[in-house]
C-alpha cells in the first residue's frame, strides 16, 4: 500500500526527499535512501493534533511569527535549483550566467518571454485565489495546459525550445 505517502507538492516532502538523497563526488544524485519512519511519524503527529486536545493546545503556544518564519525558510531553501526561479534571476544577469544551464542554446529573448509568461500565469493564479472569484482557481490551473500548447502551436515558442523549457525530470 505504501502508507503513509509523501506528497511531492509540499515543501516538507521535497525537503525530506532531498535530505535522503545520496550524492556522488560531483554532487549529482545517484539515489535515495528509502525509509518510512519519517512519513509515519509526521502523519501520526498530524493525526494526534487533529484528534487530541493536548497536542493541539501545545501548538497554540507557538507564536505565529515563528511558524511564518519556519515556512518562509522552508520555501526559500527550496528555491535554488528551481528552473523558473533560475530563469527569473537570469533575466537580470549577463549572458555569461546562461553557461551550463539546460536552456543555454535557446535564444535569450525566447527564454525571457517564456519566463515572463510563466510569471504572469503565477500572478493570475495568486490574484484569482485571493479574489472573490477564488472558486475559479481550478479553471486557471486547467487553462495552463492549453496555453502551453497554444504557445507551441502558434510558433511563439518552437517545439524544440518548449521541450527544453517545459520538461519533466
Amino acid at each position: 500500500i505504501g502508507i503513509p505517502w509523501l506528497v511531492a507538492a509540499t515543501v516538507r516532502s521535497i525537503s525530506h526527499v532531498r535530505a535522503l538523497s545520496v550524492f556522488n563526488k560531483a554532487g549529482e544524485t545517484v539515489g535515495t535512501v528509502e525509509q518510512r519512519v519519517t512519513g509515519f511519524s509526521i502523519h501520526s503527529l498530524i493525526g494526534m493534533c487533529i484528534f487530541f486536545d493536548k497536542p493541539r493546545s501545545l501548538l497554540t503556544q507557538v507564536p505565529l511569527p515563528v511558524l511564518m518564519g519556519l515556512f518562509m525558510y522552508l520555501g526559500t531553501s527550496a528555491l535554488p535549483g528551481n528552473e523558473m526561479f533560475e530563469r527569473i534571476k537570469e533575466i537580470f544577469q549577463d549572458n555569461s550566467a546562461r553557461v551550463g544551464t539546460k536552456w543555454e542554446k535557446i535564444p535569450r529573448n525566447v527564454t525571457n518571454m517564456f519566463t515572463i509568461i510563466q510569471c504572469a500565469c503565477l500572478g493570475a493564479m495568486v490574484w484569482v485565489k485571493g479574489s472573490p472569484i477564488g472558486v475559479l482557481f481550478p479553471v486557471v490551473i486547467a487553462a495552463l495546459a492549453p496555453l502551453r500548447f497554444a504557445l507551441e502551436k502558434t510558433g511563439i515558442v518552437k517545439k524544440e525550445y518548449m521541450d527544453i523549457l517545459d520538461h519533466e525530470e
